[in-house]
């Protein structure tokens, strides 16, 4: 089965405060947010599986090329 593919991911520099919720250097999905990213927050998808707002500075965006992207939204059954 196979999820949209997702457009765009960060990794995470700095989970202090968050052990639970963020994984140091684990690379995370993020979802479009344009007024929360002006805010200086991005809404990731974290170990929950749900999308939260977390501060942009705990995470440093990566340029990631379609076939990398594709692979990561291949879901098994």
């Amino acid at each position: 089965m196979r999820k949209a593919v997702p457009s765009q991911f960060a990794v995470c520099v700095n989970n202090e405060g968050y052990p639970a919720s963020l994984e140091f250097r684990k690379l995370y999905e993020i979802l479009p947010d344009e007024k929360s990213e002006q805010a200086g927050l991005l809404r990731v998808v974290d170990e929950s599986g749900e999308d939260y707002l977390y501060p942009a500075a705990r995470f440093l965006r990566l340029s990631v090329p379609l076939a990398v992207r594709q692979a990561l939204a291949v879901t098994t059954a």
